[in-house]
């Protein structure tokens, strides 16, 4: 349509791994929420060798051990 234009090549899709097998740093927050009525309380998990905008809300049975 446009012979003119540069073609460049389709980018690959970007895959991120949701289950990260990094150890946790610490814990940084805690909070209670509701959920399917029933309260649950939630971590802010910081791992190691991660930076801060990686912090993760995760529940107590999701945070993995070490």
């Amino acid at each position: 349509m446009f012979p003119s234009r540069k073609k460049y090549p389709t980018p690959q899709e970007i895959v991120e791994v949701e289950d990260c097998p990094c150890p946790v740093k610490k814990i940084i927050k805690a909070r209670k929420i509701r959920l399917n009525g029933k309260d649950q309380r939630k971590y802010l998990v910081r791992f190691k060798n991660q930076a801060a905008d990686k912090d993760k809300w995760l529940a107590e049975d999701a945070i993995p051990d070490g």
